[in-house]
């Protein structure tokens, strides 16, 4: 069966499936207190969510030099990886990843993780066998470069305009049309969904089920 609108459906991870937006803008803050500098503000810790590591962190503690870039993502790392295990998927996120799985759509995930922090999620039993194709930020461009997407769409043969994109952030979105895609932006992550306007999302979701429901009805 050939689903309805989009053969292929990208996510993003954290603040989209994960929820994980909180736990990452402390530890963005606690990196930077561990290196002597300024606390980062909330706004400016969670706006960089979705970007690669190495530019996030850069982004979010502008004052930093380039030399000590490695040394704050180590601090970063261990504060992440230390409490981690805190942190689930949205509720509802599963029932909803299996009912676009039964109508046979490829899913991916297109992320700013790492490679091995979103391999350590993806090994849960829950999630074994759930994504077709996954793309991390240090194995690729970062978003909002659409290299990400691309080299999924061209992974599963999805042309652009069958291929749909799913985020919580501007730089999701913008990949998105950077890449000739549709998206659709959930208001529940790191970005007010009020700057979403002007990347013209098909739809902002507002919860998971909410999510769910509209992909089931147009996807």
């Amino acid at each position: 069966m050939r689903p309805q609108q989009f053969d292929l459906i990208a996510f993003d991870w954290d603040g989209t499936l994960f929820d994980s937006t909180a736990l990452i803008t402390r530890c963005i803050q606690a990196a930077a207190v561990d290196l002597g500098l300024p606390r980062p503000s909330d706004e400016a810790a969670s706006y960089v969510i979705g970007m690669g590591l190495q530019e996030a962190l850069a982004h979010a503690v502008p004052g930093l030099a380039r030399e000590r870039y490695p040394e704050l993502g180590l601090r970063y790392r261990h504060h992440y990886f230390a409490a981690q295990h805190e942190i689930t998927l949205f509720h509802g996120t599963l029932e909803m990843l299996a009912a676009l799985k039964a109508r046979h759509h490829w899913l991916a995930v297109a992320t700013g993780k790492s490679r091995r922090g979103l391999d350590e999620v993806l090994h849960t039993v829950e999630l074994k066998g759930m994504f077709d194709g996954t793309r991390t930020a240090d194995e690729t461009a970062g978003k909002p470069d659409p290299t990400m997407l691309n080299e999924l769409m061209r992974e599963f043969g999805a042309e652009p305009e069958r291929t749909l994109m799913i985020g919580d952030t501007t730089h999701d979105l913008q990949m998105a049309l950077n890449a000739g895609a549709a998206s659709v932006g959930v208001s529940y992550g790191a970005h007010d969904p009020e700057t979403f306007a002007g990347l013209r999302p098909l739809h902002i979701a507002h919860s998971v089920p909410d999510l769910h429901d509209w992909l089931i009805r147009n996807a």
